[in-house]
């Protein structure tokens, strides 16, 4: 039996169907129809509408302008919760703490992963008071300093599947022309300052953790709180000032942890 005949005895036609379209969708920009994706594949429109339709309702693949299909990020989502990013959140340890006791506040690291940030890395603060929120936890795209700092450092056709997963068949109106802006801005000065939308009194700082062609790997979060009677308190200024010198160290980090 030759080699050809051998592989071919485990053949999964179902499976090899999806995977080809995952792989064609994977090259293109701005979407294939469902007659493309047949043409492209030289095969019947009809032996790939049932499969297009259990990749849009597993979330792989999506629709856009009415009858176009393109990828979402599920599969980057995948690999961003693998080993690489238990590796990014396991040497991003002591920096993190280290951040915490010149800060005196709590920090997290955040990825997106299926439309959301997800909180992968916590540290508290070393003191009594502080925002520590769950390893494990999404929190908001759109209304977070984690999000605003992965929308910003990042291609925009990565933007555009990010905001695809996450608002769904959602209201579009969130996303507006301000929003842009503010993601410019972010990208121009290397880090996110707003008030939090979720608890009154903290200040969001959240700079990203950058792969060598500048995209974010990882948002850098710091829920910045005034300490009151607390001598020696870093100022808001001075907290900022000592994130990006954090963020600068992960980045630096993460490139090597790449290289090896």
């Amino acid at each position: 039996m030759s080699a050809d005949q051998d592989s071919d005895r485990y053949r999964a036609p179902a499976l090899d169907k999806g995977l080809d379209i995952l792989e064609l969708l994977a090259g293109v920009d701005g979407g294939l129809t469902q007659a493309e994706i047949s043409k492209r594949l030289d095969r019947s429109p009809n032996q790939f509408y049932r499969m297009l339709d259990r990749l849009v309702k597993r979330g792989y693949v999506t629709r856009i302008d009415g009858d176009r299909f393109t990828l979402t990020l599920k599969l980057f989502g995948l690999g961003q919760l693998h080993a690489p990013i238990r590796r990014l959140a396991s040497f991003s340890v002591p920096p993190m703490r280290e951040l915490a006791e010149k800060t005196l506040q709590a920090n997290q690291m955040t990825v997106f992963d299926r439309g959301y940030p997800v909180v992968v890395a916590q540290q508290e603060a070393p003191g009594y008071w502080g925002i520590s929120i769950r390893v494990g936890s999404r929190v908001s795209l759109l209304d977070t300093g984690a999000g605003h700092v992965l929308l910003a450092f990042c291609n925009q056709s990565d933007r555009t599947m990010m905001l695809a997963e996450n608002l769904g068949s959602a209201s579009h109106e969130s996303v507006t022309p301000e929003l842009f802006e503010r993601l410019d801005q972010i990208r121009n000065r290397g880090y996110e300052m707003m008030p939090s939308a979720q608890t009154a009194g903290v200040i969001n700082l959240s700079a990203p953790v950058l792969s060598a062609d500048g995209r974010a790997l990882a948002a850098l979060t710091i829920p910045y709180i005034t300490l009151i009677n607390t001598p020696g308190a870093p100022d808001m200024t001075k907290t900022i000032q000592l994130l990006l010198e954090t963020v600068a160290t992960l980045s630096d980090l993460a490139g090597a942890r790449v290289e090896e």
